[in-house]
């Protein structure tokens, strides 16, 4: 009997490694996905500026070497490392955030201040501080003792560290990353047991705050406006998000064919980065759209799925996390590429142009897939022998159970209630002597009714004593001699 498509799926799913191959195959399908449109979308634009067409897909594809060596150096790396250096790497970035906004260090373009320019390529540490903020945060809400469940353990000191790091993003300014630092800090709070209540405030107030800020600057009020007023202004304003609608609605279902897109002939602006998806939908379709965007479906199934398997609260929480931030920031991307949010410019992860965003994201997926190579059954199956053909091929070293620390604090136990001594001075004095009198009185009553009850005792005992001798010695008189008793009677 042939087992069915649901039978055999599950079958697959119940492998000890399935969630690593997961990981490793939607990586590497977005990331091949990303390579091929970014040189399909970019291709038209850098001849036309006077360039080679493959300018910007060389250095994606440098970007994309440099994130899979990441991908395996995060496949490496134990998970104590990543805990030891978590703080020193947040330290780091955030000077670098401050250095960025220096006139001269920081490169300025378009009127901000975003990247340092390192050997003709461009980093962003704004999307380094993703990484560094996950894993420390993730590192600390994994150090609580297990019974410390305050509020402020939760909050202190990741919440105030994020608040510095909103500000320093802002400045740049930088709205699109502050929101993907917001999305990581409220995963960490919610998958940390923060309350539902308190979790509801301040996600609210984040959403204000995120309000507020897009509506003090000028573009970001116009893009705003814009959203809200979609038939306002067709040529400015309103003008990139129509044309990602027309792209999405001249693919159909089938699309137009890989390379045949009209919108990125300078109709459709930075359709190679913010608007990729809306290429994908010209070019491929429904069907490439849907593809994608199950991509993402399951890897949202795998990486929860990971972190609930997860026995390591260091893994449970950083998966848990980077899964969140990753699949947030790709449904912004599309929901405002199709017009049901306002334009943020946040990338589609692994898809969009950008050399920092790949190589982060890729590390990121690289820390999933560790996380999956440290499951109970996988940890089981890797050290018995079982090694899949990828471990095999990579090499990787053997994953360690975790173990609950023994060394901690012992849980505090409720002390005795202590007795209350009484006031010094002549009072204290006082009540002190009448106390020993009348503890001595006690005790003396006490001996007395002790002794009382023993002599009567002994009395009781003398007496039953007494009774028995007598009933004793009755026998004896009567077996007298036969012959006094006659002698007796003759007498008489």
């Amino acid at each position: 009997m042939t087992k069915g498509p649901k039978t055999r799926i599950g079958a697959w799913l119940a492998r000890p490694l399935a969630s690593f191959h997961l990981v490793v195959t939607i990586a590497t399908m977005l990331t091949v996905l990303g390579l091929v449109m970014v040189l399909s979308a970019s291709s038209v634009e850098q001849y036309v500026s006077g360039g080679s067409a493959y300018s910007l897909f060389t250095q994606q594809l440098i970007f994309a070497i440099l994130g899979a060596v990441l991908f395996y150096v995060a496949l490496r790396i134990p998970a104590r490392v990543l805990r030891q250096y978590s703080f020193p790497l947040f330290v780091v970035v955030l000077i670098m955030l401050v250095l960025v906004l220096i006139p001269g260090i920081g490169t300025e373009a378009q009127g901000a201040r975003r990247w340092f320019n390192v050997g003709g390529f461009s980093v962003q540490p704004s999307e380094i501080m993703k990484v560094a903020l996950a894993i420390w945060g993730a590192h600390l809400l994994a150090s609580r003792r297990p019974d410390d469940r305050s509020v402020k353990s939760i909050l202190i000191p990741l919440v105030p560290a994020a608040m510095l790091v909103f500000a320093l993003v802002v400045a740049q300014p930088n709205l699109s990353t502050t929101i993907a630092l917001g999305i990581i800090v409220g995963a960490l709070l919610w998958f940390g047991g923060l309350p539902l209540k308190l979790f509801g405030s301040i996600a609210v107030t984040g959403v204000v705050v995120a309000g507020v800020l897009a509506m003090t600057a000028g573009y970001r009020s116009d893009r705003v406006q814009a959203f809200f007023n979609k038939s306002d202004d067709l040529q400015g304003n309103n003008y990139q998000a129509k044309q990602a609608l027309y792209s999405l609605a001249d693919g159909g279902f089938f699309g137009r064919g890989l390379g045949q897109s009209v919108a990125k002939w300078n109709y459709l602006p930075n359709a190679h980065n913010d608007f990729i998806f809306a290429i994908i939908g010209e070019e491929l379709g429904f069907v490439g759209c849907a593809v994608v965007i199950g991509l993402f479906a399951v890897f949202v199934y795998t990486g929860l799925r990971i972190a609930a398997r997860s026995i390591d609260p260091f893994w449970r929480l950083l998966s848990a996390t980077a899964t969140t931030w990753i699949v947030g920031q790709a449904m912004i991307n599309i929901g405002y590429v199709i017009g049901l949010l306002p334009v943020t410019g946040l990338q589609l992860p692994l898809v969009s142009a950008g050399g920092s965003s790949l190589a982060i994201t890729l590390f990121m997926f690289g820390v999933i897939a560790n996380a999956a190579r440290h499951e109970p059954e996988a940890v089981a199956a890797l050290n018995s022998g079982q090694d899949g053909k990828i471990s095999k091929l990579l090499r990787l070293p053997k994953p360690v159970l975790y173990h609950p620390p023994s060394g901690g604090r012992p849980i505090r136990r409720p002390k005795p209630a202590r007795q209350i001594e009484p006031a010094r001075g002549r009072d204290g004095r006082r009540a002190i002597e009448m106390g020993d009198r009348r503890k001595r009185a006690d005790q003396g009553a006490r001996t007395s009714a002790d002794s009382t009850r023993g002599a009567a005792a002994g009395s009781r005992k003398r007496a039953a004593g007494g009774q028995n001798g007598q009933r004793r010695q009755a026998p004896t008189r009567r077996a007298q001699d036969p012959r006094e008793v006659r002698e007796r009677g003759i007498r008489r």
